[in-house]
């Protein structure tokens, strides 16, 4: 088996591509060793030492580090991934799917502009962020303003303010002259 690594434009992550499928629908991001518990892969990450987040998406998993070096931890990752697909073992455990974030928000009235806004994400944004190990959902629009949850290699990229601010916020402002601006949650 042979795992390709992919830098991304977050350096404290690096996606790790199995060539195999992780999550046959959606995402699922932990943000620490207590939310693991329902994936048994997301364990064992967690065992590396410096290991501070993991994100699952269809066909790759980010690792998100802290201040340890890459040249330390990437060994240990990779072993961990092989040993999960070699054994058979699901990545999740059984009945757990898809991370579902609640709680979305807007006013009943824009419920056009807010199917554009998510169809759009879903076809133009997602896909490109996810080449970057990471995943952007529609939370909430409310006076112009679109809120968007940043998960994977996206949550505390140093270019994520750029990535919104300059590519998605004029993507959405082009398409749907309603949104004036978009914010991150």
């Amino acid at each position: 088996m042979f795992i390709q690594t992919e830098a991304t434009p977050n350096p404290a992550t690096l996606k790790f591509l199995p060539g195999r499928v992780v999550l046959p629908e959606g995402t699922y991001d932990f943000r620490s060793r207590a939310d693991a518990g329902v994936s048994p892969l997301a364990e064992k990450l967690f065992d590396v030492p410096g290991v501070v987040a993991v994100f699952f998406g269809h066909d790759f998993v980010t690792v998100t580090k802290d201040d340890t070096d890459w040249q330390h931890m990437k060994p240990a990752i990779l072993g961990v991934i092989m040993e999960q697909f070699m054994s058979g073992q699901p990545v999740m455990s059984a009945g757990q799917s898809e991370d579902i974030e609640e709680g979305e928000f807007f006013e009943t009235g824009d419920q056009e502009t807010v199917n554009t806004i998510k169809e759009l994400l879903e076809t133009r944004v997602r896909p490109a962020v996810a080449q970057d190990g990471g995943d952007i959902t529609f939370k909430g629009f409310k006076e112009g303003v679109v809120y968007l949850s940043m998960r994977g290699a996206c949550a505390g990229c140093p270019s994520s303010t750029a990535t919104l601010q300059h590519g998605i916020q004029n993507l959405l402002r082009h398409f749907v002259p309603e949104v004036e601006e978009v914010r991150p949650i």
